[in-house]
């Protein structure tokens, strides 16, 4: 049981470790797709901006996002790293605005990343409410298990303090790129989140 719950762990610690290097260098990649998506086709009238959609995201630039958003950018583009789509990068930083915009201009609520999580599976493991309770008003599908077999209301059925431990690395590693992560909302929110996801 104990390498069971090591091995379900694991998606969701390489998540955002995986979206540290993307944001390391993230931002190149994106524009060099950007720039031939531009030469090849003209979406709209609105022009594409140079900085990536999910380094906008990353770096809480909402105009980016928006004047993606205007130009047909692809949405639901998946970062080549770690399979993320904007949403899901979204939902793992606490980006409830720039979520929000998404959801409306009809991104795929249903796709996953490389470790088969969905944004609902991690905006459930960080325990962001709001952000949950978003995408369960927009119908996201709560029964998709990750590659481990998980739902994202598994991801926060386990014990608190099995879990800290990651938690408590996450923070350290990814607060300073601005994940905001406080470990004694988490531990108070993960029943709730929990029974939101019935």
């Amino acid at each position: 049981m104990k390498t069971m719950k090591i091995k379900f762990l694991k998606p969701i610690v390489c998540l955002p470790i995986v979206a540290l290097l993307y944001f390391s260098c993230g931002e190149s990649t994106s524009k060099k797709a950007g720039d031939s998506a531009i030469s090849e086709n003209v979406v709209s009238q609105a022009e594409t901006p140079e900085m990536g959609l999910q380094a906008a995201i990353l770096s809480d630039n909402i105009e980016v996002v928006k004047q993606h958003i205007n130009a047909g950018s692809d949405l639901n583009e998946k970062d080549a790293m770690s399979g993320s789509t904007p949403l899901i990068t979204a939902a793992s930083f606490g980006k409830q605005e720039m979520a929000k915009l998404l959801i409306d201009a009809g991104v795929n609520l249903s796709l996953k990343n490389n470790d088969g999580a969905t944004a609902l599976h991690t905006a459930a493991f960080f325990c962001r409410t709001e952000l949950v309770q978003l995408l369960l008003d927009a119908k996201a599908d709560t029964s998709i298990t990750n590659n481990f077999g998980a739902t994202p209301r598994q991801t926060v059925l386990g014990p608190y303090q099995e879990l800290k431990p990651i938690y408590e690395m996450l923070k350290q590693q990814l607060q300073p790129i601005g994940m905001e992560i406080d470990l004694q909302h988490i531990e108070a929110t993960r029943p709730l989140i929990a029974e939101m996801l019935k």
